[in-house]
């Protein structure tokens, strides 16, 4: 029979997010139900601010969702599915890692068709729009969408095996509430609410699912996580980490929107995946401090249940 105190926590975890004043930072917390509380605690320092938080201890099964299917524009973690088709493709034989790949700046729009291209200005990585008219093998474009989060890189990819086929490996695998319609900087698609999407539950099952070796081959498996620890842009879920912890993980951000979608290994036990997305937070630094703290509070729950 459960207990007044479990039926307490379940109610906390299912409850809307309170909007009081937090400025006392939270204490570091030994069990599920206070780290909801803890995380809460955090988000509703923040007025207008809307988190959601997936966390997956792949050792002890233990597990905590947050607002977890709440749908949020993806920015650039749909990224992650994009990824998870073109190493698919290799797989089965469509592809091959090694395949020049002729990189234009011009795309279609999937509203009706027309010519769009991208903005290096708006580009996490300017400098791959020198590599325009150039033949870039699949494996570099992987490499740069990930681990500088290249637009260019990734539109180049889309264009190759399609969004729908991404948006069916997402679904394959579990991600059923992800929807991956199209590239980046479809301004046509934006306007008319076409957008990419994703829940915080459905970024954690792509990145268990990878870490557990079930999604690709073992050598795609290898690969995949190798690119996702490479990545540069660091300041949010690593930031809340002891240095040198290794982190497999995607970030993505855009106006008012910040989120991450890690897996952390920890030196002293099983790897856990931690995701945290952000929305209705218009200072950047603002919303990094929050996914850098939840990020602490969940290594501290971590590291006290070991």
């Amino acid at each position: 029979m459960r207990s007044s105190t479990a039926v307490t926590l379940v109610t906390l975890l299912l409850a809307p997010l309170p909007m009081r004043a937090q400025t006392v930072p939270a204490p570091a917390v030994s069990d599920t139900g206070a780290l909801v509380i803890a995380i809460r605690a955090r988000a509703a320092g923040v007025v207008g601010a809307e988190v959601a938080v997936s966390y997956r201890d792949l050792g002890s099964g233990r597990r905590v969702d947050l607002n977890a299917h709440t749908s949020f524009h993806a920015a650039s973690t749909m990224k992650v599915p994009v990824l998870l088709e073109v190493l698919r493709a290799t797989q089965e034989g469509r592809l091959s890692l090694d395949q020049g790949i002729l990189l234009v700046n011009q795309f279609r729009s999937i509203v009706d068709g027309s010519s769009y291209s991208l903005d290096p200005g708006a580009d996490s990585d300017s400098s791959m729009y020198a590599r325009v008219g150039e033949r870039v093998p699949v494996r570099e474009l992987l490499e740069r969408m990930i681990v500088r989060s290249s637009n260019l890189a990734t539109d180049a990819l889309i264009a190759l095996v399609g969004a729908d086929r991404a948006n069916e490996t997402a679904h394959a695998l579990g991600a059923t509430e992800m929807h991956v319609l199209r590239g980046v900087e479809d301004q046509k698609a934006f306007d008319a609410g076409l957008i990419n999407t994703t829940t915080s539950a459905d970024l954690a099952t792509l990145l268990e699912r990878i870490e557990r070796g079930d999604a690709l081959s073992p050598a795609n498996t290898r690969l995949a996580k190798e690119i996702l620890l490479h990545q540069e842009l660091n300041d949010e879920i690593p930031a809340g980490l002891p240095p040198g912890t290794p982190v497999a993980h995607k970030t993505g951000s855009i106006t008012g929107t910040l989120h991450d979608a890690a897996i952390v290994y920890p030196a002293n036990g099983a790897p856990y995946v931690l995701v945290v997305l952000t929305r209705g937070i218009p200072d950047q630094a603002v919303a990094r401090r929050m996914i850098v703290d939840i990020s602490r509070l969940v290594w501290e729950q971590t590291m006290v249940t070991r």
